[in-house]
């Protein structure tokens, strides 16, 4: 095991920003707070945001800094690397920034219909060998439909050639509207 991970993993079980949500537990009974983040997590009504595939988090923290009318979470498996954005965000004393580790194949089991206004995928592994796996996948955005609110927004940021290809490709097939598009 890497160096310092289970003391990482102890301070994000104590870390109340910080929700871990194993996929056989939500395969099982439902999710708490699955149309609640706004009354139970954040305590406001603003936009929900979601970072999936946030990583270390600096990308979820920034935004969050750049934008207190909104609420952001980032997503992730990885709870050893999302510690350095959930304690930066926690000695900050942010309210709008929340961290969620879990597998993002089950999103649409952690957030009811129409909660989330926005979804960012910056720099998603491009998953050369597995579409099932990728991000910007047919089979991804018919779960992020399932939780999107009607005028919501999907942000890609990838410097991987394949990733963006592959991406402006299903917005195609899916008959997806593009706002911008910066190659």
């Amino acid at each position: 095991m890497g160096k310092g991970k289970l003391a990482k993993f102890a301070e994000m079980a104590e870390n109340p920003l910080v929700v871990e949500c194993p996929m056989a537990a939500v395969m099982q009974e439902e999710f708490p707070l699955r149309g609640r983040w706004h009354e139970d997590f954040f305590h406001n009504d603003n936009p929900i945001v979601l970072e999936l595939g946030c990583g270390r988090g600096e990308y979820t923290v920034g935004l969050g800094r750049q934008m207190p009318d909104k609420n952001f979470i980032g997503v992730d498996i990885k709870g050893a690397r999302m510690w350095t954005g959930a304690k930066e965000a926690l000695q900050s004393g942010m309210r709008n920034v929340g961290f969620l580790r879990t597998n993002i194949e089950i999103i649409d089991r952690l957030f009811a219909a129409g909660e989330v206004s926005e979804i960012w995928l910056t720099f998603p592994d491009p998953q050369m060998k597995k579409q099932t796996k990728r991000l910007t996948s047919s089979l991804f955005l018919a779960r992020y439909r399932n939780i999107l609110s009607t005028d919501a927004v999907v942000h890609l940021k990838t410097d991987s050639n394949f990733m963006f290809t592959y991406t402006k490709y299903i917005t195609e097939v899916n008959n997806l509207p593009v706002v911008e598009c910066i190659d």
